[in-house]
């Protein structure tokens, strides 16, 4: 089965690269110059295709299977504009889809957010897939928007689209703004690490399981006898406020400096519970 990817040198793009090639699947993932490299290092590398999407071609996707799709415009704070992110994130892949379908591809795996449920995921102690999507910012808005034109695509075309909204991922090659990284960087140098009082709770999952549970759907998907699309949360099942999250793995990287607990206020808006129903 071979595999058409993009989003390849992002950050769970790497992570599913590497997990794709240990599985010996044939894959050709897209980036966008060959100086673009991935977040960690590969035991070899797949087939790369320099160019952008809107420059990929029919011919690119000669006896692929399937295309997942992990590329994203603006993923972190702060965010384009909208006009911007509907571009990237919605028409721009529309367009690469049509051309997968007219090179025979039926099956698509694709990358969405949590952050499409927007202010909905406040109201459910575990929010299932079918709750409204209610973004309050322009990425999540322009992946909320994907995820209803993908399913049209998905019914025009008759092809089976899987539709994986990933929740709190973290993980080697992460961006160094985050969480994790910036609370192993404080931990490893030996320095206090401020934060709120971590009350939030959260989903937080391993990049490499979100990566298996990709290529898993991949396996999965041609199986499936129904053509009506498939949403699904991603995350581990096991929420755990920050504060827990963080003391694990301060004590795991036996840090000598100290959780300063309370040293930093909660967002304006914080939401204190953002789980998913798995």
């Amino acid at each position: 089965m071979k595999i058409f990817l993009t989003g390849g040198t992002g950050f769970i793009g790497s992570h599913l690269l590497k997990k794709a090639i240990e599985q010996k699947f044939d894959i050709i993932a897209l980036r966008r110059s060959i100086r673009s490299c991935t977040k960690i290092s590969l035991s070899s590398e797949p087939l790369w295709l320099t160019k952008s999407i809107g420059e990929v071609t029919v011919e690119d996707f000669a006896d692929v299977s399937v295309l997942i799709h992990l590329a994203a415009h603006s993923a972190n704070v702060p965010y384009d504009t909208l006009e911007n992110c509907i571009h990237y994130n919605v028409l721009q892949p529309l367009s690469l889809f049509q051309k997968a379908v007219e090179a025979g591809i039926k099956y698509f795996v694709i990358a969405g957010s949590c952050f499409e449920y927007g202010k909905s995921g406040e109201r459910f102690d575990f929010i299932p897939v079918d709750a409204p999507l209610e973004p309050t910012q322009t990425y999540p808005a322009s992946k909320a928007m994907s995820s209803i034109a993908f399913y049209q695509f998905a019914i025009q075309h008759r092809v089976k689209i899987s539709y994986l909204r990933i929740f709190q991922v973290f993980g080697e090659g992460e961006s160094v703004s985050r969480l994790w990284p910036s609370l192993r960087k404080a931990a490893l140098n030996g320095e206090d690490f401020p934060m709120t009082f971590g009350a939030q709770v959260r989903d937080f999952i391993d990049v490499e399981a979100v990566a298996e549970r990709f290529l898993q759907e991949v396996k999965e998907i041609a199986f499936r006898k129904e053509f009506e699309p498939q949403y699904l949360n991603v995350g581990s099942g096991k929420p755990q406020s920050i504060l827990q999250f963080s003391e694990f793995w301060w004590n795991k990287w036996e840090a000598k400096g100290k959780l300063l607990v309370g040293a930093l206020p909660y967002r304006k808006g914080e939401v204190m519970k953002f789980v998913p129903e798995i």
